[in-house]
C-alpha cells in the first residue's frame, strides 16, 4: 500500500466515525457560533470599527472552537488500543499524521462555511480591500491550527489533564500565525494596508511547522 493510499485509508477512517457521532463538529459549532453572536451584541455593526474587530474575533473563535475537534482527534485511537495498533502497523507514521491533519482541515472549514455569512449579516461586513485573498487566508490559518493542534494534541495525549495541556501548549506557540491571521485579514476588511506581508509570514510558518511535525511525529507516536 503506498503512502497516499495510506493516508486516504486513515482519513475515510476519521471521516466516517466523525459523521456517526458529530461529536466535534457539534461542539465546535456551537461554541463559535456562541462567540460571533456575542460579540455582535457588544459593538455597533454599522460603525467601521465592526471592519476592524472581525478578524480577531473569527480567529479567536475558531482557535478556542478548534480546541474541542484537536482533543477528539487521538481520545478515539485510545479505544481498544486502536492507537498501538497504529504503532505495530508497517505503515510510515507520517501518514497517520497527516490524515488527521487533514481530516481536522475539512472540519474547521465545515465551521468556517457556517460562519461566513453570520459574519456578514452580524458585523455587517463588506471587504474594502481585495476579498479574494480570503482564499488565502483562511486555508492557510486553518492549516496553521490543524497542524500543531493535531501535534500537540498526541504529544499530550498520554498526559491526565489533556485537554488542560493541549491549550496551554498550544495558544503561546500559535501567537505568531494568530497575529499574522488577524493582521491580514483587518487588513484585507479595512484595505487600509497591505496583507502581503502578513500572507508570507503566515505561509512561512506553515511550511516550518508542518516539516517539522512531519519530521518529529514518529517520536512522538513511540514515546511511551
Amino acid at each position: 500500500m503506498n503512502y497516499a493510499r495510506t493516508v486516504w485509508a486513515h482519513l475515510q477512517k476519521d471521516l466516517r466515525l466523525e459523521w456517526r457521532s458529530k461529536d466535534a463538529l457539534n461542539g465546535m459549532l456551537f461554541f463559535s457560533l456562541l462567540v460571533v453572536v456575542l460579540f455582535s451584541f457588544a459593538f455597533d455593526p454599522t460603525m467601521a470599527v465592526s471592519r476592524q474587530i472581525a478578524g480577531g474575533i473569527l480567529w479567536v473563535a475558531l482557535l478556542f472552537a478548534s480546541v474541542t475537534a484537536l482533543n477528539q482527534t487521538w481520545t478515539r485511537e485510545l479505544r481498544n488500543r486502536v492507537l498501538d495498533a497504529q504503532r505495530m502497523a508497517p505503515s510510515p507514521a507520517s501518514a497517520l499524521f497527516l490524515s488527521k491533519v487533514l481530516a481536522n482541515f475539512l472540519f474547521v472549514t465545515m465551521i468556517q462555511v457556517v460562519l461566513a455569512p453570520l459574519f456578514i449579516i452580524f458585523y455587517n461586513l463588506r471587504a474594502i480591500g481585495q476579498g479574494w485573498l480570503m482564499l488565502l487566508v483562511l486555508p492557510l490559518g486553518t492549516l496553521a491550527l490543524v497542524v500543531n493542534g493535531t501535534f500537540f494534541a498526541a504529544l499530550s495525549l498520554r498526559t491526565r489533564n489533556r485537554e488542560m495541556l493541549l491549550p496551554l501548549i498550544l495558544f503561546p506557540v500559535s501567537v505568531p500565525a494568530l497575529l499574522a491571521m488577524v493582521q491580514s485579514t483587518t487588513a484585507i476588511l479595512t484595505g487600509e494596508s497591505d496583507p502581503g506581508l502578513w500572507i508570507r509570514m503566515l505561509s512561512g510558518y506553515d511550511i516550518i511547522f508542518v516539516t517539522l511535525c512531519l519530521l518529529l511525529f514518529e517520536t512522538v507516536l513511540d514515546a511511551e
